[in-house]
């Protein structure tokens, strides 16, 4: 085929999760835990159903199209993260923004380096544009190698260096105090910080976009703020960097309906603080509750899952079925070797993972 660009012609597609529950009936999806895609597990503040309801009501509301620069919007997350609102800026998704990164700090042939295992969508977006892609790993006990990160740093000389912190998969959790020494090492460096699970790990490096401007965080809505259907996410970075995002951004690509929802849900941020206290508690007592287990490792993480880790690989394929026939979908995880035999659970409430911690514990029964 001679149409699509030559770099997608071999390109490896980023894996999709399980979608079994979407062949599930409505009424019986409360049956289902889905896992696997690190979603809320409760629905968002009831204020968002009641904004969208009203804003149905509106009869200008399906033939228009949404605002363009929705201020209110802006002044809300820029209250959220405590910055000023020309340090942010929202879009279609935290996937639509990485694209828009790609697009304007990116050329063709420019290496980017990935903090490996990671969230492999970046990758199939950089390698989409021309990008030369390459990954520095964490160790194979998940510890991050500090000498061996940086040394790939001077040998590759990266255009941009992508971190996932917390990481997904592992858990991992970068330091502000690191990340900055990055920023200052590297300062030719653009260094793109997706903090997507920054609200369950309580670390940002937000405030460092006032003084570097080899910084982008990029962020979503879609895990502590239970908006994933809506698809919303945002950038915090230098006023400079944001505009330049700026000057090819779509400003009528953000649905009215997904800016009535982000809006709704910032006006109500205690509803998702609760939300994610539970699901640390979930995640805490989970741990705990599995240590016992025979062959089986569950890793600590400062995200909203948990990466659990078996002794073969075959053994993990078992569970992961087996979950799967009860109802419980989890990710498998193939980014890299050193996560071959292992599989992420998304942490909900305590009572949730109660549930999975049962199923768990009467596979090692039976």
């Amino acid at each position: 085929m001679r149409f699509p660009n030559k770099y997608l012609r071999n390109i490896r597609p980023y894996k999709l999760a399980s979608h079994a529950i979407w062949s599930v009936k409505p009424e019986d999806r409360e049956n289902v835990l889905k896992l696997d895609w690190n979603e809320a597990t409760i629905a968002p503040s009831p204020l968002v159903k009641q904004r969208i309801e009203e804003l149905l009501n509106q009869p200008d509301f399906f033939h228009l199209y949404p605002v363009t620069h929705n201020e209110k919007l802006l002044q809300l997350i820029a209250n959220y993260v405590e910055l000023p609102k020309e340090n942010v800026q929202y879009f279609a998704s935290s996937d639509a923004l990485h694209e828009y990164i790609c697009k304007v700090f990116i050329s063709e042939g420019d290496p980017v380096m990935i903090l490996g295992p990671s969230y492999d969508n970046f990758r199939l977006t950089c390698q989409a544009n021309g990008a030369d892609v390459f990954f520095s790993e964490f160790n194979e006990d998940f510890t991050f190698n500090t000498e061996r990160f940086e040394q790939d740093i001077i040998s590759k000389e990266p255009a941009v260096v992508y971190i996932c912190n917390p990481n997904n998969p592992t858990g991992y959790l970068h330091s502000v105090d690191y990340i900055e020494h990055l920023l200052q090492t590297f300062p030719d460096t653009l260094f793109l910080v997706d903090e997507a699970y920054s609200e369950f790990s309580g670390v940002t490096a937000k405030d460092l976009v006032l003084r570097y401007d080899n910084l982008l965080i990029s962020r979503t809505m879609s895990k502590a703020f239970a908006l994933a259907n809506f698809r919303f996410g945002y950038l915090i970075a230098s006023k400079e960097n944001v505009q330049f995002v700026n000057r090819i951004r779509n400003p009528k690509n953000i649905s009215t309906i997904t800016q009535t929802a982000a809006q709704a849900a910032l006006e109500d941020v205690d509803y998702m603080w609760k939300y994610v206290q539970a699901t640390e508690e979930g995640k805490k007592w989970f741990i705990k509750e599995t240590k016992q287990l025979p062959r089986l490792h569950v890793h600590e993480s400062f995200g909203n899952f948990v990466l659990v880790q078996l002794e073969t690989y075959e053994e993990k394929i078992a569970l992961i079925h087996y979950l799967a026939e009860r109802n419980i979908f989890v990710r498998d995880t193939m980014q890299s070797p050193i996560v071959h035999n292992c599989f992420r659970i998304t942490c909900g409430t305590k009572e949730q993972m109660k549930h999975v911690a049962e199923i768990v514990k009467s596979f090692y029964a039976g």
